[in-house]
């Protein structure tokens, strides 16, 4: 597969072709995730600690921008660019958000979405707040159903803002991501190994 040019690309072309979309659940995320976490796990082979679903695809019945949002948490030890060089040859891109050692996403191309949108998050193995929120939501249907709420106002404020559109749901899930780890303390706080 072709590497994709993204440096001829502006950052408001950028905003046109990926604007902010929202869909009502669709179970198959759950299948695109269980493919895709396979796929993964051929490639990371024994660099993987945990990987989990997380993001709104992840809560059932929660609308959600359709892409697959994947926590893949790595070893310390875990040499990253061969596995850049595999991912980039099978038509992903790299990222580098700030929470993130690296992110990988496929599709987005030049022309826009094509195919099932996806975000690999790699991060190594610790206690990441989105485990929280995303159990969170799907226990209390009341504030799922408020997020939602607020991601359809925010979807018409920030349409082509995807960054814009992230840091405005920051204090809610800012919030209950505390209220989260309150209800489940230390539920994915990493194994230490003893010698």
């Amino acid at each position: 597969m072709m590497r994709e040019d993204w440096s001829i690309i502006s950052d408001a072309k950028r905003a046109e072709l990926f604007p902010i979309v929202l869909e009502a659940h669709n179970p198959r995320w759950k299948e695109y995730y269980a493919a895709e976490s396979l796929f993964l796990r051929e490639i990371f082979e024994d660099c993987v600690v945990r990987m989990s679903h997380i993001g709104s695809t992840a809560v059932a019945g929660l609308l959600a921008k359709p892409t697959i949002d994947i926590l893949l948490e790595i070893s310390d030890d875990s040499e990253l660019q061969p596995i850049t060089e595999k991912l980039l040859d099978a038509g992903y891109v790299v990222n580098n958000p700030k929470d993130d050692i690296v992110m990988y996403i496929k599709g987005y191309t030049p022309r826009g979405f094509e195919g099932q949108a996806v975000h690999i998050h790699v991060r190594y193995s610790a206690d990441w707040g989105e485990l929280y929120f995303r159990d969170y939501l799907t226990l209390h249907a009341d504030v799922a159903s408020e997020y939602e709420r607020l991601k359809v106002r925010l979807k018409e404020q920030f349409t082509h803002d995807r960054d814009g559109y992230t840091d405005a749901k920051g204090a809610f899930i800012k919030k209950h991501t505390q209220q989260a780890r309150l209800e489940f303390p230390g539920r994915y706080t990493p194994e230490i190994k003893k010698n």
